[in-house]
């Protein structure tokens, strides 16, 4: 089968990441890399040329090629968000990459521009919005919705019923109850609880863990 050619826009840690699942795991094929001229520090990455994003369309025209906006939560999502729109504004259809190895079971397919990892399960009734990232092993319940522009790490619980409003950024470990509405642009920091619904811009952070004064070799297990 003939892979649909890609572009991915970025040339961090993410870009090569998403350039190893893509190139791995999909059914794309990733022949360059873009990023603002400002940004270029060389001719290539990852192997593949490197071009400024305002000349993209003329090496990659939209008509023949995808892309894939690889940026991290960057000011709760808003980075990325901005390079999202400035793509579709150029013409390009953006991509989603959905590892084989989640566990989707909803009827409803993500959005575009969404970076969904292993292990992540994703159960019936589910809806994701576009440009979500889910990183690996999140567990999406039943009936929940996740809005546009959001990034949720890893190991995160979100229980039945929750609803993700836009640009939140959730940390590794914390845990939805069910019916939990999270407003726009909430930091939840890893290891927090949520069991009530959440105001936009509030931020959520666990009790810390306690240092003891008694050493290890102390204490009887």
């Amino acid at each position: 089968m003939e892979k649909f050619e890609i572009v991915i826009f970025g040339n961090g840690d993410i870009a090569q990441l998403a350039s190893y699942y893509f190139e791995t795991d999909s059914n794309y094929k990733v022949v360059g890399f873009t990023v603002d001229r400002d940004y270029i520090n060389d001719d290539k990455f990852e192997g593949k040329p490197l071009v400024a994003f305002d000349e993209v369309a003329s090496i990659y025209p939209p008509d023949k090629f995808g892309m894939f906006i690889a940026i991290s939560y960057a000011n709760l999502n808003k980075l990325r968000s901005q390079k999202y729109h400035e793509a579709k504004n150029k013409g390009y259809e953006l991509v989603s990459y959905v590892s084989s190895e989640s566990t989707y079971k909803s009827q409803y397919m993500c959005g575009d521009n969404c970076f969904i990892l292993e292990d992540n399960t994703i159960q019936p009734f589910v809806k994701i919005g576009s440009n979500v990232t889910l990183w690996s092993g999140n567990h999406i319940g039943h009936h929940s919705i996740i809005k546009d522009h959001n990034f949720i790490s890893s190991h995160v619980v979100i229980s039945g019923h929750c609803v993700i409003s836009p640009y939140c950024f959730i940390g590794v470990n914390a845990t939805l109850h069910n019916n939990v509405e999270i407003g726009t642009e909430n930091l939840i920091a890893a290891g927090a609880i949520i069991s009530k619904s959440s105001a936009e811009q509030s931020v959520w952070v666990p009790s810390k863990s306690i240092l003891l004064s008694k050493k290890s070799n102390l204490i009887k297990l």
